[in-house]
């Protein structure tokens, strides 16, 4: 999933933020997926301007479907 998230992440660096954590090695990345409830890696939570969660997927998936979500938040 890197580098379909690599990819997006340029695509999109005008609109959207993106935010990716180890969670294995980040204190602040387990935090974030015990917060979410979040019980499987790769999870993928877009989070609106409001800061609402605005979507998730998880596991692999394909391109067209994580670009339909992120999307949405523009």
């Amino acid at each position: 999933m890197k580098p379909v998230v690599d990819r997006l992440e340029q695509e999109y660096e005008d609109t959207v933020t993106f935010k990716v954590y180890d969670v294995d090695k980040s204190q602040e990345g387990a935090d974030l997926m015990r917060s979410y409830g979040a019980q499987y890696v790769p999870t993928f939570v877009f989070v609106s301007s409001d800061g609402a969660e605005a979507g998730r997927l998880v596991g692999e998936v394909a391109e067209s479907e994580m670009r339909s979500k992120l999307d949405a938040l523009r």
